[in-house]
């Protein structure tokens, strides 16, 4: 009675129909409407793309920029042979200014060479050959000549192109400039101390710069190796994949205790450097007190990483033991279901290649919004502001450096300068350049979203192709894959648009959480901080249970052939009817796959360290030399994780479309010779309920 009740809670079983071979054949379109909606924000796509292409500038990201707007070092300009920064009055980058408009109000200028001696326009002034080097300098422009501006040069290191105080700190934390503390600037003398402030706030954007450069050389240097190894990654995957085909049960527990014995080697590898670094001067600074760095090296040179990355990797390995031991009995069924889909797999080899298309269509919608990025960021104009010392009227106020001098505000203002402030603008492009920037994003998620999607339906039609083939493999239709890929694209574009938008929507109203949570960071309202985590919580939980039922959705629009809506609702019936066997293998096999992607993440990152770091003494001077060799071991290990899910994927959609088709067979069909089981024996008796019912209670009696 119980039973009768979920049934009809959760509508009526799937009735015997003879003519049902499989994915229907005689289909029509679906969600036309959402279709409709998704070309339309593609055209607009492409034309936010054309509009950010011709207004934007993506030299603005890479060339420090003088007073004048110019780019310093460019090629094929006046300042080509000049590519560094200078700044004439480095004690005005202590002003709060600079944090408002991330500029320092000084003149600034291109330079060759950054000056490399202490001086002062004063001492110039006194000594002929001063005056020279001190006008060979800055020229004799007089668009930077200004007597009530005290310009000032020190001796100075080159940091990000930009000429910064190479300050030097002695014993007792005395702060000296060219071996002096203090220095006389016009009437006023000024300490080296001051210095130090001023430098930092006008390195504030320029750490960011600093480390990204060095990581953009690094991917110069290490490129074609970091290709290499992703070749090897996605070859590992593929033979990992071949071995699973052919012996599934054999390398599911080959992949098991291997993943051990890797997470088992990270501990002791890093107890091995702990214990290495015990005793030696400076290793025992904390994280904290070292602060941030950009050379991220000088934190392996301390035990509290090492102990950090000890701690991680042990609690990883404790965790997937006691899962292993929990979930042994679920694990044998999943293992047993991992067979059934890699003779599903074997007989639709093509499913395999299938991921480098999805794979290559990612990487072209990644490009697509990261280069509409960077050319929407860099396409606003250069503003010109007025910078003065002492008070006036028309301080900050928008000027134009060719006419300034001639100007009111010059003879108002004697000591006013028009100088470079940031890039802006003030028409209506640039003032809705932040909607074009939300909107970049917004479509960038849905067409991720979207190709995922299109990948999900083909490899449902095909897998569910396979099932409902009667005598396998004669009734098997040939090319499943594209049969399937062209169903998806010419019936279902508009579901799977549909699908995607739900799930982007979530995605951005996640990320705007993000955003809004740094905003707030510094804020004292704990209520503000509790509320936004709590929406954090639930979005995440909301966009994991959206990327459930999709999932499913599609495996019945495959299938079906009908609507979005209707096919999410069937889905989640269908599941809700067989809960038990949802409750036992969901997620299992799951996480039997995901090892396999962390045992072939861990092969590669391994190897890839011991290569990079030249602890392989066979090619240590074949490997780079590197700012950070972690950058291109971090690419690798992400990579092939990519290179591995998109491998995996394949049979994670083979499993789900079996279960999905496994339910709909035990409802249509009881087994007679009238209405057989399109399943295997096999998977019958590792599906049955009796044998989910001794599972379960057993993994319960345990817990």
């Amino acid at each position: 009675m119980e039973l009768q009740e979920k049934k009809n809670k959760y509508g009526d079983s799937r009735t015997f129909d003879p003519n049902f071979k499989g994915p229907i054949a005689n289909r029509s379109c679906t969600d036309i409407l959402c279709c409709l909606l998704f070309i339309l924000a593609l055209l607009g796509y492409f034309a936010v793309g054309i509009l950010a292409w011709s207004q934007g500038d993506p030299r603005k990201v890479i060339y420090p920029t003088d007073s004048r707007g110019q780019f310093c070092g460019q090629a094929g300009t006046p300042l080509e042979k000049k590519p560094l920064l200078f700044y004439f009055n480095i004690m005005k980058c202590a002003s709060p200014l600079v944090l408002l408009e991330f500029q320092c109000p000084t003149t600034q200028i291109c330079v060759e060479k950054c000056p490399d001696r202490f001086l002062t326009l004063v001492k110039a002034k006194l000594k002929n050959e001063d005056m020279q080097y001190y006008t060979q300098n800055t020229g004799n422009d007089g668009f930077y000549q200004s007597n009530s501006v005290i310009y000032l040069f020190v001796f100075v290191c080159v940091v990000t192109r930009r000429c910064l105080p190479a300050l030097e700190t002695l014993k007792g934390g005395v702060v000296v400039i060219g071996n002096e503390t203090t220095f006389t600037s016009g009437n006023t003398s000024l300490n080296a101390t001051d210095l130090l402030e001023a430098s930092k706030k006008s390195n504030i954007a320029m750490e960011a710069r600093q480390v990204a450069m060095r990581i953009f050389e690094d991917y110069t240097e290490s490129w074609h190796w970091i290709l290499l190894g992703l070749v090897a990654a996605m070859l590992l995957s593929l033979i990992f994949i071949v071995l699973l085909r052919l012996l599934a049960g054999v390398m599911v527990w080959v992949m098991i205790i291997m993943v051990i014995l890797v997470i088992g080697y990270g501990i002791g590898h890093c107890y091995v450097q702990y214990a290495s670094l015990q005793g030696q001067a400076g290793a025992d600074v904390t994280i904290k007190d070292l602060g941030l760095q950009t050379d991220f090296s000088i934190y392996l040179q301390i035990q509290q990483t090492w102990l950090a990355f000890m701690i991680i990797l042990s609690i990883v390995e404790l965790v997937i033991l006691l899962l292993l031991i929990f979930l042994r009995k679920r694990l044998l069924i999943a293992i047993a279901l991992i067979k059934e889909a890699s003779r599903a797999v074997g007989h639709v080899m093509s499913s395999l290649f299938y991921p480098l298309l999805t794979f290559a269509l990612v990487c072209l919608v990644i490009a697509y919004w990261a280069i509409t990025a960077v050319f929407l960021s860099t396409s606003n104009e250069p503003v010109y502001k007025v910078f003065n010392t002492s008070e006036c009227e028309y301080s900050r106020d928008t000027c134009n450096p060719e006419t300034f001098n001639t100007s009111n505000i010059s003879a108002q203002c004697p000591d006013a300068e028009c100088l470079f402030a940031f890039y802006g603008g003030e028409t209506y492009y640039h003032k809705y350049l932040i909607v074009l920037q939300f909107y970049n994003l917004f479509l960038f998620f849905w067409c991720v979203n979207f190709v995922t999607a299109l990948g999900q339906v083909t490899l449902a039609g095909a897998f569910a192709s396979y099932y409902w083939a009667l005598k396998k493999p004669d009734d098997i239709p040939a090319f499943p894959i594209c049969s399937s890929l062209g169903r998806a694209l010419r019936y279902h574009t508009g579901s799977l648009a549909f699908g995607s938008l739900i799930l982007s929507v979530v995605q951005v109203i996640r990320v705007v959480l993000e955003y809004v949570e740094q905003k707030l960071k510094g804020a004292e309202n704990s209520f503000s901080r509790f509320l936004l985590s709590c929406l954090k919580c639930c979005f995440w939980c909301l966009e994991k249970c959206i990327r459930f039922l999709n999932r499913n959705a599609y495996i019945m629009i495959s299938i079906y052939g009908k609507n979005f809506c209707t096919s999410a609702k069937d889905a989640f019936f269908l599941l809700m009817r067989n809960i038990l066997r949802v409750a036992v293998l969901d997620k299992v096999t799951d996480f039997l796959l995901f090892l396999g992607k962390l045992l072939i993440v861990g092969i590669v990152g391994i190897g890839s360290f011991f290569f990079f770091s030249g602890k392989i003494k066979a090619v240590e001077q074949a490997a780079p030399t590197l700012n950070y060799y972690w950058v291109p071991i971090l690419t690798l290990v992400f990579g092939t994780y990519l290179i591995a899910h998109g491998f995996f994927s394949v049979y994670a959609m083979c499993v789900d479309t079996l279960f999905l088709c496994f339910c709909e067979d035990l409802e249509r069909n009881d087994g007679s010779s009238e209405r057989p089981y399109y399943m295997s024996p096999e998977l019958h008796e590792i599906l049955s309920v009796r044998h989910l019912k001794t599972s379960s209670e057993e993994t319960l009696q345990m817990c």
